[in-house]
């Protein structure tokens, strides 16, 4: 592995939803020039396992997924021209994934997941969203359906808050990337007119910034349904109709008016999108004024 050179990191468990992510990174290694590595965690047993299950062995098991790691990522680096890395950890999946994206400094990471089991299968699994959200690099989490190679359409949600610009030089980054269509769009849950007029010159700024870096930019404000549709649903909803490949938010807490895109609803937009989802935890610390844009 090369130290010096980008990594975008994979963790895989040989599972369909693990391979659609695989699938999604060979264009961004390119783009960005980077190395893939991927990554299998040797889960910690747990109790009720050393209770109920015969002792696995240990030796016979790392050896079967160092050769089932090894020829994937031959089979992969020979396909697509890219280096791929492999290694194996033992551990809590979540720290592993991130204690590796820091020692590898990763540029990002890409995730399948089939959500938690039972009754809320539908729902992101435990490690992919603590990896969401502790995570010092974007995560783009895949979960349903598989989607097309490429990106046409990202979705870009926006609201009135200053990291605003740290997801849009990303939205820029992969628009360049893929000749996409990046579609800002703002969520209503009042009419005040100040608020309204605020988003309205935001969303122009942002338009015109994204146009100005040769990306194709769209810019819609849709109005919520007041007590039956949350910030969530409505962004899920806008990128099913608009048939988008990708919707981009940010983890942390961004702003100061408008409802925001931190715990449950980064949660709800990931819970709820069969469409792969890029989660970004801001950076930018310090007070600025988006109006440079």
């Amino acid at each position: 592995m090369n130290s010096s050179v980008a990594q975008i990191l994979i963790p895989v468990d040989f599972s369909d939803q693990a391979l659609i992510a695989l699938d999604q990174s060979y264009n961004l290694a390119k783009f960005y020039n980077a190395e893939l590595t991927l990554l299998y965690v040797i889960d910690e047993a747990s109790t009720v396992h050393k209770i109920f299950h015969k002792p696995v062995d240990e030796d016979a098991l790392k050896k079967e997924i160092e050769e089932k790691i090894e020829e994937l990522a031959a089979t992969t680096s020979k396909k697509h021209k890219v280096k791929v890395n492999t290694l194996i950890a033992r551990g809590r999946v979540y720290e592993k994934i991130l204690e590796v994206a820091d020692m590898i400094s990763a540029k990002m990471i890409i995730m399948g997941t089939n959500g938690t089991i039972g009754l809320k299968k539908r729902f992101i699994g435990s490690n992919a969203l603590r990896v969401v959200k502790e995570s010092k690099c974007p995560v783009v989490t895949i979960k349903g359906r598989h989607p097309g190679v490429g990106c046409k359409n990202i979705v870009l949600p926006i609201d009135l808050t200053n990291e605003t610009r740290e997801k849009v030089n990303n939205a820029i980054e992969l628009g360049k990337l893929y000749g996409a269509t990046i579609r800002v769009v703002s969520v209503l849950f009042t009419l005040d007119e100040f608020v309204v007029n605020r988003l309205t010159r935001q969303m122009e700024q942002v338009k015109n910034f994204i146009k100005k870096a040769g990306v194709k930019c769209t810019a819609e404000m849709i109005k919520a349904i007041k007590g039956h549709e949350t910030l969530a649903h409505a962004v899920v909803d806008y990128a099913a109709k608009v048939d988008a490949d990708l919707i981009m938010i940010m983890t942390q807490q961004e702003g100061d008016i408008t409802p925001l895109f931190i715990g449950s609803t980064a949660q709800g937009i990931i819970d709820n999108s069969d469409i792969p989802v890029m989660s970004i935890v801001p950076t930018i610390k310090r007070e600025v004024e988006f109006s440079p844009y």
